[in-house]
């Protein structure tokens, strides 16, 4: 039975996209999870929303408990993961308001838990393909069917944050080949392959960055300004593939 976990926030977290809606509260062993889970049916598919910053957006990008909204998710019963995100561009062709599926990740992160396998049990989790294959085919198609500018086959790089990068970062990650950065990514990509969850990413470009000469260099205001313009894309983009992932025959390894 197909399960779908949205992690991700402004505007998901309508009501009004549900039938059957419901709040859940889960405990995990980790602590408690960013919020409680909105539940309901879309499309007649079982979905579990969950606001990764808190519904207020109160907690900062390293003080995130990815591994409290992982397992809730999984406790839930969720097998698919639609993680949405904002992330700064990296290059010039993914402008502000692009959606970008990414298929592989740097983590540039330093004080996350980034394993469930830190006690007791050592497990050597494959990473070669972070994101799952057929998640990132259905949205892609679906963006193209809905006329939604968009990139695929990107590299995504999740620095520590909260602060954003120097210009000298911004071009390192250039010259790495990444294509767009953000601070949330890792490790919720590892923790979902761990507990064997189909993950992908429906991320937004929001800014530049900073490595843009001839454009303003990334603020919390900009992010803010992007994603209240063209949030409805990641709904409308979500709403469509939800019904797909139901149908489709998913076999890609975990």
């Amino acid at each position: 039975m197909v399960k779908i976990g949205i992690i991700g926030g402004s505007g998901l977290d309508d009501p009004d996209i549900f039938t059957n809606a419901r709040e859940i509260e889960i405990d995990t062993p980790y602590g408690s999870p960013s919020s409680s889970l909105n539940c309901g049916k879309i499309a007649g598919v079982d979905v579990a929303i969950l606001a990764r910053h808190g519904k207020d957006h109160s907690i900062y990008p390293g003080g995130v408990n990815f591994r409290a909204n992982i397992w809730a998710l999984k406790e839930h019963g969720c097998t698919h993961i639609l993680a949405a995100t904002a992330v700064g561009s990296l290059r010039q062709e993914i402008e502000p308001g692009h959606l970008v599926f990414p298929d592989q990740f740097i983590d540039h992160t330093r004080k996350r838990a980034t394993t469930f396998f830190d006690k007791n049990e050592v497990v050597h989790t494959p990473m070669a393909e972070p994101f799952c294959p057929n998640l990132r085919a259905l949205l892609a198609e679906s963006a193209a069917g809905l006329g939604i500018s968009h990139h695929t086959d990107k590299t995504l790089i999740t620095i520590e944050g909260p602060r954003f990068s120097t210009k000298a970062e911004s071009h390192m990650f250039r010259s790495w080949n990444c294509d767009v950065i953000n601070m949330s990514t890792v490790p919720e990509v590892n923790l979902a392959r761990e507990q064997k969850i189909h993950y992908a990413t429906a991320a937004m470009s929001t800014d530049y960055d900073c490595w843009h000469e001839e454009e303003e260099p990334v603020s919390w205001e900009m992010i803010l300004e992007t994603m209240k313009n063209n949030s409805d894309q990641v709904i409308r983009l979500f709403m469509d593939v939800i019904p797909k992932i139901k149908k489709y025959a998913d076999v890609c390894s975990t």
